[in-house]
């Protein structure tokens, strides 16, 4: 029997694999283009009065312990932007602030799952969803979106597969993401109508990762969950990170919004995970705060990055198109693009070994699918300037034209 625990095989991320790779071509002096990380303060700086807000708060001393559920303009900040947005009444009791999303998902699968119970995960899915299902001791249920309809939910088939599994095992919650990492996709609020009505009847959970929910463009219009579940038990995940273009504050947030017996018992549970860790990072909290209240510098913001980055992806999918070995379906949200290869015709075995040997052989580091959960696919972050994307991407079709 080893030293370390059987659920520690589960702290392992794609998205980092080859990093090793890369730091060694980087310390034999090449220059990687790093395709794999959707950080987005790398190439749009975070803006101005968040960053002053931050300072701000570290000058004011507000560098101490806060309330564990979050610093009350925070939350207060949180229920004006939901109230805002998406015509959401909440109470402070409905929000408990996390460092990040991946906290909110480390308190969630550990107030809810136990052993043998399984969450209803679709794929491709964000690389930090399985993890904690596992690290709680339960296992994900997987379903594919619908890749030739737009990825897609059958709501259908959904409802065939809930039906077949809760004879079998206790299901936890459905867990969507919207917009999609690492497709892109911007579920309509009918396919989301749909799955909340399969919920009702079946009495499930739902839990929606909004994370992206003003990253949104081609045309696309975001619906959020809260929109539609009223009176449904659901949760919503957001944060910093994305929106606020803050990834580095780690600040990211629950929102349990209903009042029934499973909602209560849940926010409950989540505010004492979050007294176990003690509090988030506290001038962060105010900077995020600013950031949600300062509607204006906040609009003129968001909107020069997503014009931006629809910019720079529908660019980067032209290009891409033009690879007879990849098939794109255009994203609408979010900042990624995950297109399918012809592995058979560019003679690879999978989808890593194709990422590996685009890594060593044109300097170009991308995701592998699989790390997604659906082999044979390759994710591209696409908010690089465009001639940092056009150079990666003339390299990637080079390299497909060569292998071929």
């Amino acid at each position: 029997m080893g030293f370390l625990s059987e659920r520690s095989k589960y702290a392992v991320n794609p998205l980092e694999e080859d990093d090793a790779i890369a730091e060694a071509i980087e310390r034999k002096g090449g220059e990687i283009i790093k395709l794999n990380r959707g950080d987005p303060a790398v190439y749009f700086p975070t803006p101005k009065y968040i960053k002053e807000a931050y300072v701000e708060a570290i000058s004011e001393n507000k560098t101490h312990y806060t309330e564990t559920r979050g610093v009350r303009e925070l939350v207060a900040a949180i229920m004006g932007r939901y109230r805002r947005m998406y015509g959401l009444e909440l109470e402070e009791e409905d929000i408990v602030v996390t460092a990040g999303v991946s906290e909110a998902l480390y308190m969630l699968s550990s107030a809810l799952v136990d052993r043998k119970d399984r969450v209803i995960v679709f794929k491709p899915y964000y690389t930090q969803y399985i993890p904690y299902i596992g690290l709680a001791g339960g296992s994900e249920y997987l379903l594919d979106y619908k890749e030739n309809e737009g990825w897609s939910i059958d709501v259908d088939e959904l409802d065939r597969h809930v039906r077949k599994l809760k004879h079998k095992a206790r299901i936890k919650y459905i867990l969507l993401t919207n917009p999609n990492n690492p497709t892109g996709t911007v579920l309509s609020r009918k396919t989301l109508e749909g799955i909340v009505d399969l919920a009702n009847e079946h009495n499930l959970l739902l839990v929606s990762d909004e994370i992206y929910d003003e990253i949104v463009f081609n045309g696309a219009r975001f619906t959020s969950i809260a929109q539609v579940a009223r009176g449904i038990p659901h949760v919503i995940l957001n944060g910093a990170s994305k929106n606020f273009d803050a990834t580095g504050f780690r600040i990211g947030f629950t929102i349990v919004p209903g009042e029934d017996n499973l909602s209560k018992e849940l926010k409950a549970k989540l505010a004492d995970f979050a007294s176990v860790r003690v509090s988030a990072n506290a001038p962060a909290q105010y900077a995020l705060a600013e950031g949600m209240n300062n509607v204006i510098e906040h609009s003129r913001a968001i909107r020069y990055m997503v014009n931006e980055i629809e910019d720079r992806v529908n660019f980067a999918v032209r290009l891409l198109d033009e690879n007879k070995h990849l098939s794109t379906v255009r994203p609408r949200g979010a900042y990624y693009i995950f297109p399918r290869i012809d592995l058979k015709q560019l003679h690879f075995k999978s989808d890593k070994e194709f990422v590996d040997s685009l890594l060593k052989s044109k300097y170009v580091q991308i995701t592998r699918g699989s790390g997604f959960g659906t082999p044979g696919h390759i994710r591209i972050v696409s908010l690089p300037p465009k001639e940092i994307l056009g150079e990666a991407i003339t390299r990637l079709n080079e390299f497909c034209r060569r292998k071929r």
